[in-house]
């Protein structure tokens, strides 16, 4: 426990989030019998202190989104969901790209075994996944981020930039107006801006808690997103600018 700088109520958040990856404000403000004011002072703090990171209604822990063995259990249904819709989109004899992520993970799970595509990917764990299945896989060279499973770089960069793509999926950390699509990690986000340049179908797999957060690199605007695939509509003026931007939203309830 960090006594000397958050107190009881701070660190029972912290150990229920512990649990399940997130919480909500609601939740909360029901647990501790506190106003919101309360819980949202309590999230800033702390947010500031690296701790978590405040969503749409709520916060995820910081790091859920960047180290794949942390995230893999979190949200698993809604994930498994988001996977299988992505699966059904993809059509015999179409050249597919799945970058790295627990929620991509899903589309590669959901695949047909001997399903005429090819499927080019830079995570491990989706190679991984599509050994054994008879589906013509490539995966492109690079240097290997542990905390990911993916390769990234110069490498990479080079091998996809003489690809072409029917659809690609992709995952993000975050989704403002402003800012756009982002990713903590420059090299993937570079990987990801790459890839989206060589697709006629751009697909973003991102979760709700994602829906209002800005990581430091934004890889790609609004308008250059054909479709998200969620667990939730986006509220309030983001869902307004995605329509406005033309952008389907595929929700898996």
């Amino acid at each position: 426990m960090i006594t000397n700088q958050i107190n009881e109520r701070q660190q029972q958040i912290l150990d229920r989030m512990a649990l399940d990856g997130e919480i909500k404000i609601a939740e909360l403000k029901e647990m501790f019998d506190v106003t919101e004011m309360t819980i949202r002072r309590d999230m800033e703090k702390l947010e500031g202190m690296g701790l978590l990171r405040r969503t749409f209604g709520g916060a995820i822990l910081i790091g859920k989104d960047i180290a794949l063995q942390d995230r893999t259990g979190v949200m698993m249904e809604e994930k498994m969901k988001m996977g299988l819709r992505a699966a059904q989109l993809i059509q015999k004899g179409e050249s597919v790209f799945l970058d790295g992520g627990s929620t991509t993970l899903q589309v590669a799970k959901y695949l047909t075994p001997d399903m005429p595509i090819t499927v080019v990917t830079n995570a491990l764990n989706i190679a991984a996944e599509l050994q054994g299945k008879h589906i013509s896989t490539i995966v492109v060279g690079g240097m290997l981020l542990e905390k990911t499973s993916t390769l990234v770089g110069p490498v990479a960069a080079v091998a996809i930039a003489k690809m072409a793509f029917d659809r690609v999926f992709i995952g993000t950390t975050g989704l403002t107006i402003k800012h756009g699509f982002s990713n903590s990690n420059m090299h993937e986000a570079e990987i990801k801006r790459l890839v989206i340049e060589q697709a006629s179908e751009v697909n973003i797999m991102m979760d709700h808690t994602k829906y209002g957060v800005r990581d430091l690199f934004s890889f790609a605007d609004l308008g250059t997103v054909h479709r998200i695939i969620s667990d939730r509509h986006p509220e309030g003026e983001l869902r307004t600018s995605l329509e406005e931007a033309s952008v389907q939203m595929h929700v898996c309830s």
